[in-house]
């Protein structure tokens, strides 16, 4: 009785842990870790544009899930997210600080440019902290275009803006090992057999835009250094 219990409790441990990783392309994604969620958040919070707004948040929350995922291993997750973002959030505000209005006419659509400068203007600090707690759709590049080019002081915004993601990320790593579980089950029962389709394309997704983010970086400077050659020839 007793081998056949142990027998049976590694099956079901088995399948629960199967259940965590349903195919070998998302046991891949896990496994990138604290790497990974750096790098994802540090283009997340910048110019480059992902296919999925929120794509630091859903992986924060994939890799909490994990059976094995400790509170210190949560919190070691929550500040690779906060690592990456700040340093992609002083990027972006950097563009905006260093091309003025251009950046926000070359990077903020139109129909939002002039509604996004005029709460970064009137809220200050505030305005970045709340759009950077809230989830998508609210848009967060934007504001911290915004927050440069109308010339919020450096020190400000990095502590606005790291406070706000620091809560951000704290709540999404208990939320992740709290009920991320749960949510991986859902996936596995529902869309068996779409995992990998839907992940590879996903990741296609991610590298068109940051081979499109990378084209029109240099668009853009190819596009000041002309603007700057013909006022050095007159003068």
């Amino acid at each position: 009785m007793s081998a056949v219990w142990q027998s049976t409790k590694a099956a079901a441990g088995a399948a629960r842990q199967s259940a965590l990783h349903p195919s070998p392309l998302l046991r891949w994604l896990v496994s990138l870790g604290g790497l990974g969620l750096f790098a994802v958040a540090i283009a997340d919070s910048s110019v480059i544009p992902l296919p999925l707004p929120g794509s630091t948040d859903l992986l924060l929350l994939l890799l909490a899930a994990q059976r094995r995922t400790t509170i210190p291993m949560a919190i070691w997750l929550a500040f690779c997210a906060l690592a990456g973002s700040l340093l992609g959030g002083y990027l972006t505000w950097s563009a905006g600080h260093k091309g003025g209005k251009v950046a926000m006419d070359r990077y903020i659509p139109k129909r939002f440019r002039g509604k996004i400068g005029a709460i970064v203007e009137k809220h200050g600090i505030w305005s970045v902290a709340v759009a950077t707690i809230l989830p998508p759709p609210v848009p967060l590049t934007p504001f911290l275009l915004a927050a440069g080019a109308l010339g919020m002081e450096r020190n400000r915004f990095m502590i606005s803006y790291g406070v706000a993601r620091a809560v951000r990320y704290g709540l999404l790593a208990w939320l992740g090992m709290t009920y991320g579980r749960w949510f991986v089950r859902w996936w596995e029962k529902e869309l068996k057999g779409w995992t990998a389709p839907i992940l590879w394309t996903y990741g296609g997704l991610v590298v068109a835009g940051i081979v499109y983010g990378l084209w029109k970086y240099r668009q853009g400077r190819r596009i000041a250094q002309l603007a700057v050659s013909p006022a050095t020839d007159a003068a």
